[in-house]
């Protein structure tokens, strides 16, 4: 081989090695692309599919139209029209158009929602607003068959209603464990939003045992699964197919989906239609008190490890909890073996218990659990059995800033007390700032009755700086604790 010939070899040369590095390059390009797709393909492999779910169970939920008939007259008519002064021309064509057809007027509402088949015998569940005031319930299936619905019973305070239509061999739910739930595990919802039939959401439970205002009987299961006007009553299941709840709120500012849905759980909720599909009524405990919340400084004030359970602020005379021996002050703790975390926690709990019931209340009173055995009474109708006082814990310091007086005997008597000082006046400083008002009665200092103005300073001088104390205040009928913290 001649030099003439070495570049011709050179380049050969050159070219297949070029040609190996962009094999080696693609084959690097490959490789990192199939590392970098595999977590993707195993995240799409691992996504739920909830075809089985929705064709299995599907068929037993239902959509639920009613029909509210009001009626109006014409005076009302007239009154309710806005903004029409008696004077003005339009009011004066509205009275004559209307006045030949005075008398009672019927006008027709309609509304919608979702609801659940539980038995093959035509019995559903739904909420109770859904069928309030209805004149007519119409229940429609999946194979779009129509029937006319009656309301066995209905719970107002926990939102639930049991319908029955005439029918036989349903398909039915399964009913699941709302226990067993956890949080993240995903959710499906199936219902009616907006009117648009069966249609299917899911999303995952983002808590549980959660309380709404308002609301002292249910621990809500809240999820984030898409819920909008006409999902109301609809079930809620897990991936078993089983429902665990029965979608009822969403928390809005808008009036639509925002992320925020709450469910009944699936137990509280047969428990519900199960008595009222026996007894027509729903029967709650009570112990006649009236609670409110625990808080860190409260907490502090009563020599409590933390803050939980419910501080009782009022105890109706002669009622279960003043007969066994509850008192003003007391803590409860625990009611019938069940942990009273936070105060919404209590009404639920004794709600629950059937009445006569006789149960083990543990409390905290005086640095010390106590042990109390109370005879649950009967929840009337129009009844919470436990109220529940919100807490106020404004923080105070230095010298609080009161005039009071002693309560005479007269003024005891028309109070109903047998000790307490009158709030006379309230003056620039921490009462002020605190909430305390001219015309308070101050019934207690942490966990003593006040008795005397001597007595209030002297408790007042000895208690710790930088802690709290708890005044129970009396405002009219309402009995309330305010925290005021003690600087230097």
């Amino acid at each position: 081989m001649t030099s003439e010939n070495y570049p011709y070899v050179n380049a050969g040369l050159m070219l297949s090695a070029t040609k190996g590095m962009w094999q080696k390059a693609i084959c690097m390009v490959c490789l990192c692309w199939t590392v970098l797709m595999l977590p993707v393909a195993l995240q799409a492999k691992d996504l739920p599919d909830f075809t089985d779910l929705v064709e299995k169970h599907g068929q037993a939920v239902v959509n639920i139209s009613t029909v509210q008939t009001q009626q109006i007259g014409v005076s009302q008519f007239l009154q309710e029209m806005p903004n029409i002064p008696e004077d003005s021309p339009f009011y004066e064509f509205f009275r004559r158009h209307i006045q030949p057809f005075s008398g009672p007027r019927k006008y027709e509402s309609h509304s919608l929602g979702s609801g659940f088949i539980i038995s093959k015998d035509g019995y559903i569940l739904t909420n109770a607003h859904v069928v309030e005031a209805a004149n007519e319930i119409t229940v429609r299936l999946t194979d779009k068959r129509e029937f006319g619905a009656k309301i066995i019973g209905a719970d107002q305070k926990t939102d639930i209603a049991l319908l029955k239509i005439d029918a036989s061999d349903l398909p039915v739910v399964t009913q699941g464990n709302p226990e067993q739930l956890k949080v993240g595990e995903w959710v499906v919802a199936i219902g009616a939003p907006f009117g648009f039939e069966n249609t299917v959401t899911a999303g995952i439970v983002s808590a549980k045992g959660r309380s709404l205002a308002q609301e002292s009987y249910v621990p809500f299961i809240q999820t984030d699964v898409a819920i909008n006007p006409g999902n109301s009553g609809g079930p809620l299941f897990n991936m078993k197919g089983e429902v665990v709840g029965i979608n009822s709120q969403i928390y809005s500012r808008t009036g639509g989906f925002m992320g925020l849905s709450f469910a009944i759980p699936i137990d509280v909720a047969m428990d519900i239609a199960n008595q009222l599909k026996t007894y027509g009524k729903i029967s709650r405990g009570r112990i006649g008190v009236m609670i409110q919340e625990m808080t860190s400084e409260l907490a502090e004030s009563f020599s409590l490890d933390k803050s939980r359970g419910a501080l009782v602020v009022s105890v109706e005379k002669n009622g279960p909890a003043d007969k066994a021996g509850i008192r003003i002050r007391d803590v409860i703790l625990k009611f019938d073996g069940k942990d009273i975390e936070a105060s919404s926690d209590l009404p639920r709990v004794v709600g629950n218990t059937k009445p006569g019931s006789k149960v083990s209340v543990e409390i905290w009173r005086d640095g010390a659990v106590k042990k109390i055995t109370v005879s649950v009474g009967e929840m009337p109708a129009d009844d919470d059995g436990v109220s529940q006082k919100q807490s106020r814990s404004e923080d105070a310091a230095g010298k609080l800033g009161l005039v009071l007086r002693e309560l005479s005997a007269n003024q005891k008597n028309q109070l109903g007390v047998e000790n307490g000082l009158l709030v006379e006046d309230v003056y620039d400083g921490v009462a002020n700032s605190s909430g305390i008002r001219s015309g308070d009665i101050i019934l207690g200092f942490n966990n003593q009755d006040v008795k005397s103005i001597k007595q209030f300073n002297k408790l007042l001088s000895s208690a710790p700086k930088g802690r709290n104390i708890a005044l129970l205040i009396r405002r009219g009928d309402v009995a309330t604790f305010i925290t005021i913290k003690i600087n230097e």
